[in-house]
């Protein structure tokens, strides 16, 4: 295991914006505030999810849409440099009103209603492509 130790800087909470979509909203927000590397995690409410799962062994991301409203029970993720700009890795749990659930990498989602915690590092992480996952991954 790699790793580095960091210090957390700033913390914010906000409201997500209905009708937008929900981790471009995080990339904005920590493009503005000039934040290169944190973690989040939020609820609250979407429509219209895009999910991702990478298949191992192909090396691709499989896409799955929903179109239906969701509980977000939660999203988490990490902020990091993804090409030089703010990248919101985010997977969440998205609950129907049976109770069932779908899980995965969030791609989008059509905010209705959102709340989010994110605690800034004081460092900067860049993504990096991985040979061995063929993902970009931290280089630590």
């Amino acid at each position: 295991m790699d790793y580095r130790r960091v210090e957390g800087a700033r913390e914010y909470v906000a409201r997500l914006e209905h009708g937008r979509d929900w981790r471009g909203q995080i990339e904005a927000f920590a493009a503005a505030e000039g934040i290169d590397a944190g973690f989040f995690f939020g609820l609250g409410a979407v429509q219209d999810a895009e999910l991702l799962f990478y298949d191992q062994d192909e090396q691709v991301y499989e896409s799955h849409r929903f179109e239906e409203p969701f509980e977000m029970t939660p999203a988490v993720g990490n902020i990091s440099l993804l090409d030089g700009e703010q990248f919101a890795h985010t997977h969440a749990t998205l609950s129907r009103e049976d109770g069932s659930t779908v899980a995965g990498h969030l791609d989008t989602a059509t905010t209705f209603a959102g709340e989010l915690y994110v605690r800034e590092f004081e460092t900067t992480l860049a993504r990096e492509h991985d040979p061995v996952t063929d993902l970009d991954l931290w280089p630590l």
